[in-house]
């Protein structure tokens, strides 16, 4: 089903809602054994029935969302506003929360339901959940209900939905998945049954495209089971805490200058590595992992103002969990909380990744690194004593580790 016809099958579903017709009639039993409906909610009884009626979710993202009172909070694919209403309720006068649909018949619906509810700290939205029309980092919170499954573009959703949350800030959705070893042939006529008609993400795939949006501490949650290896499940996820007027973000291409730049001016500190000249870019992308690799990104001025990356230890099997990383922040940022930020965000990416040893080596004279790290888990393992020549002096390398504590 293409993109406007799936607009065309929901915005008849809101005038069937508008005209007293329920969309979905769905039972608890029912709802936990994969049918979608309202029945996933607890008290709805302050809610106009026309949101009710619309309700076509496979959860209740608000369980697990952990809204606070003046937050603002983002709903893709608001539909009939059910979400949007709830969550209304729990960020309170001083909090905001924001519809996006791309169904006209939808949004109207909505802000009629908004209207009978009395909420005055709501907003619906013309346009798609792959084009969010709102602003870079503007809200606290992004929810949705089962509808990201819908998109025949799910990555521009989760790198959108990145980009409008601010740091800190988190992703909880009710979504359709897939187990990753099931038969396509039965995938596909489950999921059309339940009508997931672009397809859901294997648990792999989504667990790597929230990963490859930027955003860690991936949690998904299998609930309702659809049978022939589908299920709704609930994702969670945040973008990458940073201080003020900072982004962590993915480290891309378009980076290398800056990148290459950044790790020139460690090298010159003289406190950094062996190394006295950077490599060409091509040489530093090949010695580093594809993945576990973020910039932190001065948000007034779009200039970077470190990076970490990461290196495979070995291509033995063993190994597979072990991973050497470097951080450098530019001399001229440093002591403005970047580092600890980076560092965070590449320690919750690497338990994401499955790793359980991170480890790396740091010149004993460079106590900052050596802070930064104790404060993030690493521990000293030892000392190798004079272990090579830097700018004609010999020098010694301290060994540190961080070893996951949940692998």
């Amino acid at each position: 089903m293409a993109h406007d016809e799936i607009i065309d099958h929901y915005s008849a579903l809101a005038r069937a809602a508008e005209a007293g017709r329920t969309v979905v009639d769905c039972g608890q039993e029912e709802f936990e054994q994969g049918c979608f409906g309202a029945a996933g909610y607890g008290d709805l009884g302050a809610l106009p029935e026309g949101a009710v009626r619309a309700s076509l979710g496979c959860g209740n993202p608000l369980a697990v969302a952990d809204l606070r009172a003046g937050e603002v909070v983002l709903d893709l694919g608001s539909g009939g506003g059910i979400d949007v209403l709830l969550s209304a309720r729990r960020v309170g006068a001083h909090g905001k929360v924001y519809g996006v649909d791309a169904s006209a018949d939808m949004l109207a619906l909505a802000r009629r339901n908004a209207e009978q509810a009395g909420a005055r700290n709501v907003e619906f939205l013309h346009g798609t959940i792959e084009r969010i029309p709102l602003p870079g980092r503007s809200v606290d919170v992004v929810i949705s209900n089962c509808v990201i499954n819908l998109s025949g573009d799910k990555a521009s959703v989760l790198s959108e939905a990145f980009r409008v949350l601010r740091p800190g800030g988190r992703f909880g959705v009710s979504d359709v998945v897939v187990e990753d070893d099931v038969d396509q042939a039965r995938r596909l006529a489950a999921e059309q049954r339940i009508g997931c008609v672009a397809g859901a993400l294997p648990v792999g795939e989504y667990r790597a495209s929230l990963a490859a949006a930027g955003l860690v501490g991936v949690r998904i949650t299998l609930t309702a089971d659809h049978g022939d290896g589908v299920h709704s499940a609930i994702v969670q996820a945040a973008k990458p805490a940073a201080g003020p007027g900072l982004e962590i973000r993915p480290m891309r291409e378009t980076d290398a200058e800056q990148v290459l730049a950044i790790y020139q001016a460690g090298l010159d500190t003289g406190q950094a590595s062996f190394e006295t000249a950077v490599p060409s870019w091509e040489g530093f992308t090949a010695a580093r992992l594809e993945h576990l690799r973020y910039v932190a990104v001065d948000t007034e001025t779009g200039q970077l103002v470190g990076w970490v990356a990461a290196s495979r230890v070995s291509p033995r099997p063993v190994y597979a969990g072990v991973i050497e990383h470097s951080i450098y922040v530019h001399p001229g940022c440093q002591s403005h909380g970047i580092g600890r930020a980076l560092l965070g965000a590449f320690v919750a990416a690497a338990e994401d990744a499955g790793v359980w040893t991170i480890q790396s080596g740091v010149f004993p004279e460079n106590a900052a690194s050596l802070a930064l790290h104790q404060a993030l888990g690493f521990r000293k393992v030892g000392v190798r004593e004079r272990v090579g020549r830097h700018h004609g002096v010999w020098r010694d390398v301290v060994l540190i580790e961080r070893r996951s504590p949940t692998l």
